[in-house]
């Protein structure tokens, strides 16, 4: 039912728009903001699937770059494997020269660090750190002084339980301490109870080499956060902490990461590498911002969005002077009827065209002349209706003169009560008793408040008149509060209830009708119900009733005692006071209602308060 009532709602103030407004605001609403919609949600998808297909080509790259560095530093690693089981090596690290001579011939008879280093490209540069005392420095072999002793990664290599290989990014002093990626790795000689440390260096060109054809930032770095390779060849050597990425991957695991980027959101993609038989991890990180994947995407929509917005806004154009027209032909004949209106029945529409106002104008025209025809019918028609009300005026005047005298009614009453008294007709002189008192009782009452008693008492003698009629059809109960029989109440606010609770509620049922009065106090009000078990009604006639109690010009027979009371009720004790009324279909009705036991004096000093 609220549903309903909020449609009809609805569909008024749609009614209320002009046809004008309809037409451009049907227009927004069914093809501007679907347009507007679907082009957002088109545009937000593709820059999504760019976003996607780039991050997902990103990530491939990093594969790629992975699985080469990798490649690249296996070479490395199976030449410290080898150098490690040289015997030649072994024998020349660890054997006590007696002089120069002897170390420069042992020199000559060992060429393996050069020839690895001119066979593989990977391979930049290999030199070895032993503490034998004969040796003599030679660029490949070297006695560790005091500031490569103090190294970390030379101290990690000593201190290894097992002669793992580490890769760090490492000075060397027989480049011009030039950094490289390199890997460090303990050799130990176990017969000799010696050990050495093996620092392979890695060609710098080939590791940049890998991430220089990159679309995007490409950078490789270390557990210790240099970086060893860029696609910037700027960031090689720094330290992330030097740059302004630090915050951004430094410490995140391997992995995809929403971030912003010198203040745009950016990609960033991780990738790790644990290099075979190495303790340590590199780390591959690829940055990419969206607005750089996006921007052919944001230029196209761009493109579609003003391809778009043109042809709305020539859709618009048409519309507006389309409905214009319409709206003018409209009005024109809406100043028709106007004149029309104002009396001017013999108006001539201008408006042609075998549309539908067009078809409205010929039928507005045809209306004139049936109206002018059907205005002389009624001329004729009401002067003979003057004349039949004359004459019922004068009937009516001579039943007012011939109206019976109230204590001869009521002597009459009393005579025919005794007659069927003295007949045995007790139940008829019940009725007639019952009758002549109801009657003595609206003719008493004037315009002043009576006790709840007498009030009472006119609705019971009513019912016991109704019951005499309606015989077992028909039963009523009082339940009364004796506290509050004294007070005072405005004149027939029960009895219309109780009577439109026998005639509406009960006067089709066969058997089993029922009326119940109540009256009692409640929080220093006078609280007073009348029910019945009748027929009840719909939530619709409910709905129209209580529309009714408020409205003084609606004048059908079965509202109007009603409305009266409700409308008494509430200009004598304020609009809080009136009728409440509540029905169930086949379950009866109750209407009820509360007033102050000040009566209209309390409400009075109230209001002045």
């Amino acid at each position: 039912m609220r549903t309903l009532r909020w449609l009809d709602m609805a569909l008024q103030r749609i009614n209320d728009i002009r046809i004008q407004k309809k037409l451009v605001i049907s227009f927004i609403f069914v093809v501007f903001i679907p347009v507007i919609l679907v082009g957002v949600f088109l545009t937000v998808s593709f820059r999504q699937t760019m976003i996607k297909d780039a991050t997902q080509q990103t990530v491939n790259s990093v594969d790629i770059i992975r699985k080469r560095l990798a490649d690249t530093l296996r070479m490395p690693m199976e030449i410290s494997n080898k150098l490690l089981i040289d015997p030649r090596l072994k024998k020349l690290v660890n054997t006590q020269y007696e002089n120069a001579f002897e170390v420069m011939m042992a020199y000559r008879d060992y060429n393996d660090f050069l020839d690895y280093t001119r066979l593989y490209k990977e391979i930049y540069n290999i030199r070895f750190y032993t503490r034998n005392p004969t040796i003599i420095d030679n660029w490949y072999f070297i006695q560790p002084d005091e500031g490569i002793r103090n190294t970390f990664w030379y101290k990690e290599a000593l201190d290894k339980k097992q002669a793992t290989a580490s890769w760090v990014y490492a000075e060397d002093e027989t480049q011009g301490n030039r950094s490289f990626l390199s890997l460090v790795r303990r050799s130990d000689f176990v017969e000799y109870r010696t050990s050495g440390v093996l620092v392979v260096d890695v060609n710098p060109q080939e590791l940049n080499g890998i991430v220089s054809q990159e679309l995007f930032d490409t950078m490789i770095y270390d557990s210790q956060g240099y970086i060893i390779a860029a696609k910037n060849t700027e960031w090689v050597g720094k330290n992330l902490n030097e740059t302004e990425y630090s915050h951004s991957f430094k410490d995140r695991q391997q992995g995809i990461y929403d971030d912003i980027i010198n203040g745009k959101p950016s990609k960033v993609i991780i990738e790790e590498l644990m290099p075979e038989g190495s303790s340590n991890k590199l780390k591959i990180v690829s940055i990419f911002s969206v607005e750089s994947i996006v921007s052919n995407a944001n230029r196209i929509s761009m493109l579609g969005f003003t391809i778009i917005s043109v042809s709305l806004c020539i859709a618009f154009v048409l519309i507006y002077f389309s409905s214009r027209f319409l709206a003018d032909r409209l009005m024109r004949l809406n100043k028709d009827l106007n004149r029309v209106a104002l009396g001017d029945l013999h108006v001539t529409t201008s408006i042609r065209g075998n549309d539908e106002i067009g078809l409205l104008a010929r039928q507005f025209s045809n209306m004139l002349h049936s109206i002018r025809h059907l205005m002389e019918e009624v001329q004729e028609s009401n002067r003979q209706k003057n004349e039949l009300q004359l004459r019922q005026k004068e009937i009516k005047l001579q039943m007012l003169a011939s109206q019976i005298n109230p204590h001869f009614l009521f002597n009459a009453l009393e005579s025919v009560r005794m007659k069927a008294h003295m007949h045995g007709e007790q139940e008829i002189a019940a009725a007639v008793k019952s009758l002549g008192r109801l009657l003595r009782k609206n003719l008493e009452i004037g315009g002043s408040d009576i006790p709840l008693q007498d009030e009472l008492d006119i609705a019971r003698y009513y019912l016991d008149i109704q019951k005499f009629r309606f015989e077992d059809r028909l039963t009523f109960e009082l339940e009364i509060d004796p506290s509050c029989k004294h007070l005072l109440i405005p004149p027939l606010i029960v009895q219309p209830l109780v009577e439109n609770a026998v005639i509406h509620g009960l006067e089709t049922m066969e058997a089993g009708g029922n009326v119940r009065i109540r009256a009692g106090l409640k929080d220093d009000h006078l609280y007073i119900e009348v029910t019945d078990n009748g027929i009840g009604m719909s939530a619709e006639r409910l709905q129209a009733i209580n529309e009714s109690l408020q409205d003084a010009s609606d004048r059908r027979e079965h509202r109007i005692g009603l409305r009266n009371v409700h409308q008494r009720l509430s200009l004598t004790y304020g609009e809080s006071y009136g009728l409440n009324i509540s029905s169930e279909p086949d379950r009866g009705t109750r209407i009820f209602f509360v007033i102050p036991t000040g009566g209209s004096m309390y409400v009075q000093s109230i209001d002045r308060g």
